[in-house]
């Protein structure tokens, strides 16, 4: 890795900020960490993030499936809910602090901008605009906190992860039976006959999840030519504890995994031109208030972007995510494409 740039370059966020709330496998699976390049230079970083991902089309399995399709299926004595789309914009802040090059420390601060529509439990005749109910969630969400161990090897380019999410997010729902609200101020939808009825978002459409999970990482990077170096990365995000469990007011999100892996063109050290690939599996949503058939799934993403030096330690990066596979349980509403800008300022 060019000199200049390991040193510009340190962890900026100890793990990628996986935003995948809205459905199986639609966040945002960018390794931010391989964006930056991967250093164990001892310092300070501070990271800003913006990821936009617009869910606008219905899929299932492996491709589209029209609104329609799904309402003939509850107009044939179904219950499958028929969402219109979804629009999420994440803010998320990174301070990171390596003591010494085989440690470093850091917390992702991300606040949460979404907005969801959906048809419900509609029917052929029941997908008009009047037909559609709308919520707007803003707020915190669940902020991680995860560490780095790199000294495994001299060279430092060897690491491993743990860290927890705290359920620092709003979250909750309504108990199935008798409607009465649980968690921690819930967002309620605000338009339509949702809105008329009185009824709460998607638990797993909430800022946060309520839930304690713990996460496992590990990375590796070396240069691979004169110009090239290439990354791998994965993690694992497991669910030790939920605040939502009573009795039909319990809800546990998904584990999820991913693997990034990719090549950094590193000739001139103002321009890095990258390309990742994104790799996450999600497993189903459990308890009353998940969705269990519709939040699993595998996708796969091709990530092209670049790093950029503004200003002595100040760098940039952008990136476009592509699907270009996609396995998904039931039927989800998917991005087209996602996009993700950062800034990142070490000292």
């Amino acid at each position: 890795m060019s000199s200049n740039l390991l040193r510009g370059a340190v962890l900026a966020l100890a793990a990628a900020p996986i935003a995948a709330q809205a459905c199986a496998t639609c966040g945002c699976s960018l390794s931010s960490d391989a964006a930056m390049g991967y250093s164990a230079m001892a310092g300070w970083r501070v990271n800003l993030e913006y990821d936009f991902i617009n869910q606008d089309q219905l899929r299932t399995r492996y491709g589209p499936i029209p609104p329609s399709q799904v309402a003939a299926i509850n107009a044939a004595g179904g219950s499958q809910e028929v969402e219109h789309g979804t629009i999420n914009r994440y803010l998320t802040a990174g301070v990171t602090y390596i003591p010494t090059p085989n440690w470093t420390i850091a917390a992702q601060i991300p606040y949460i901008n979404r907005s969801h529509t959906t048809y419900g439990n509609a029917t052929p005749d029941q997908l008009a605009p009047d037909d559609i109910s709308g919520a707007h969630s803003t707020g915190l969400g669940d902020i991680k906190l995860i560490g780095s161990y790199q000294g495994i090897l001299a060279t430092h380019n060897l690491g491993v992860q743990l860290g927890i999410k705290l359920p620092t997010g709003r979250y909750g729902g309504q108990n199935v039976e008798t409607g009465a609200q649980v968690g921690r101020a819930p967002v309620y939808f605000s338009s339509g006959p949702n809105a008329a009825a009185n009824q709460t978002l998607d638990t797993s459409l909430n800022p946060g999840t309520g839930s304690y999970d713990l996460i496992v990482g590990a990375y590796y990077y070396r240069p691979v030519s004169q110009n090239f170096d290439a990354f791998v990365n994965g993690q694992v995000q497991v669910t030790m504890v939920h605040a939502l469990d009573q009795v039909n007011a319990d809800f546990r999100p998904g584990d999820t995994e991913n693997l990034s892996f990719g090549l950094r063109y590193e000739r001139n050290p103002r321009w890095v031109p990258q390309l990742q690939v994104n790799v996450t599996h999600k497993s189903p949503d459990e308890g009353a208030l998940a969705d269990n058939t519709d939040t699993a799934g595998t996708v796969v993403y091709l990530s092209p972007g670049i790093t950029t030096r503004i200003w002595n330690q100040l760098h940039a990066y952008t990136f476009v995510q592509r699907p270009v596979f996609s396995r998904l349980d039931g039927y989800q509403v998917f991005p087209h494409w996602t996009g993700s800008v950062g800034l990142s300022y070490a000292f």
